[in-house]
């Protein structure tokens, strides 16, 4: 369950507009790390890019308000 928060997390600052080096920092992780982490993340909810990812993050209701 962990892991799916983390994901979460990472997917709502990518879509916020950070870049992989900008993930990187709140989770004290490389920024190889962060590029990797998004990397997984879009193959698991379908997204063939970081900008289709970010409209699934959208249209998933993970951006509430927006």
């Amino acid at each position: 369950m962990q892991e799916v928060d983390r994901e979460r997390q990472v997917l709502r600052l990518a879509a916020l507009g950070h870049s992989n080096s900008e993930l990187a920092v709140p989770f004290t992780i490389a920024e190889s790390t962060a590029k990797t982490h998004v990397k997984r993340i879009l193959a698991k909810i379908g997204a063939r890019d970081r900008a289709q990812g970010v409209a699934i993050a959208y249209q998933g209701g993970l951006m509430p308000g927006r």
